[in-house]
């Protein structure tokens, strides 16, 4: 049976026989597939040990692979991507690249996670830049002539609505995107949506494992970036580590030395996907998402402004309590509480079935 009919993919994701997993977007469900790839990596290196020559260039290889799988997905060049541990990793790396002045403004939204505000908020301390927050939709009119960069989210982990990529690069404003519920989640093609930058995250709808990500450059960019945290991955020649020269191409950013087991995982998970058609994924979440809003309006519930994403939200008076009283139903939801929202994450996995349950348990 082909993985791109819905039941065949579904048994890819054992959670799903006994849940209503509906919360990729914090962090995707393992599937069965690359739980059996990290056993035996972990297993490889317990009997064989982490040192030598074969070990090494293993660790490598899988590392390479990674990357390039993770470029697929982006749409771009493997040398034009770093290996992160998140997408908040991602950031640090652009920000903390800069070189930022007190003159600089970055313009953000009103919709952004901690992870991309964290950083922010340093180098408003560190550099004394000027971080302007404005409502989501707004942001390609509210550039000013201080604006350094856009740093927004391709998709908001708040209400699902899309960022105007390509009205936000027509700026000429270099644009950083926070990917973390974007990649995996709706079709990406960095080269084509115009961003300087964008960080992902590989747990969430990647369904890799936690510590796993991903950074795209845009080439002309690269060499405006400092290596924020360098090592020995970052150099061209680490005999010469104190002049510093940079490794070629974005692996100088990566972060830390490529775990295997992590490696493993992620590539098992992506290549899931890939056998299934990326088109069919994106089509099957977004279609099954926006029928989810549909019929959670008809219900009368307030279901917040979205766009064609996986993430659908509506207003609870208690977001934590419905998340609870959901979950002992077998459906798994999140809240946002400082927004009075619940939010389900739809998957090409999710079935009709278990959208119509949440409907018809769904509490405003």
């Amino acid at each position: 049976m082909s993985l791109s009919d819905p039941a065949a993919f579904r048994a890819e994701f054992p959670v799903l026989e006994k849940l209503a997993y509906l919360n990729a977007g914090t962090e995707g469900p393992v599937p069965r597939r690359a739980a059996e790839a990290a056993q035996r990596r972990l297993q490889l290196e317990t009997s064989n040990g982490r040192g030598g020559r074969e070990f090494m260039e293993g660790v490598m290889e899988l590392a390479k692979e990674l990357r390039a799988a993770y470029a697929d997905v982006l749409g771009t060049e493997p040398d034009n991507v770093a290996l992160t541990g998140s997408t908040t990793d991602g950031v640090n790396t652009v920000i903390a690249g800069l070189e930022l002045r007190p003159t600089d403004e970055i313009l953000t939204s009103d919709e952004e996670h901690p992870g991309l505000l964290a950083p922010l908020g340093l180098a408003r301390r560190r550099h004394g830049v000027e971080v302007r927050t404005v409502p989501f939709a707004e942001l390609p009119n509210m550039v000013s002539d201080a604006t350094r960069l856009i740093a927004c989210s391709h998709v908001s982990w708040v209400s699902g609505r899309v960022a105007d990529v390509a009205a936000l690069a027509a700026t000429g404003i270099p644009v950083l995107l926070d990917g973390a519920q974007g990649l995996g989640a709706v079709p990406v093609e960095v080269e084509a949506l115009g961003c300087d930058f964008y960080a992902a995250s590989g747990q969430k709808w990647l369904c890799g494992p936690e510590g796993s990500g991903c950074l795209y450059v845009r080439p002309e960019r690269l060499d405006e970036l400092l290596i924020a945290w360098p090592g020995y991955g970052s150099l061209a020649d680490p005999e010469a580590a104190l002049e510093l020269h940079p490794a070629e191409g974005t692996k100088r950013l990566d972060h830390g030395f490529p775990v295997g087991l992590r490696s493993a995982w992620a590539l098992a998970s992506l290549q899931l996907f890939t056998q299934a058609g990326w088109t069919w994924v994106h089509e099957r979440a977004g279609s099954l998402a926006a029928q989810l809003a549909h019929r959670l309006a008809e219900r009368g519930l307030e279901v917040g402004p979205r766009g064609r994403s996986t993430l659908v939200s509506y207003a609870a008076a208690d977001p934590q309590n419905e998340v609870e009283r959901l979950a002992a139903e077998g459906i798994v939801v999140r809240s946002i509480p400082s927004f009075g929202l619940v939010r389900a994450s739809v998957g090409a996995w999710t079935s009709e079935e278990e959208l119509e349950r949440l409907v018809e348990l769904a509490a405003p």
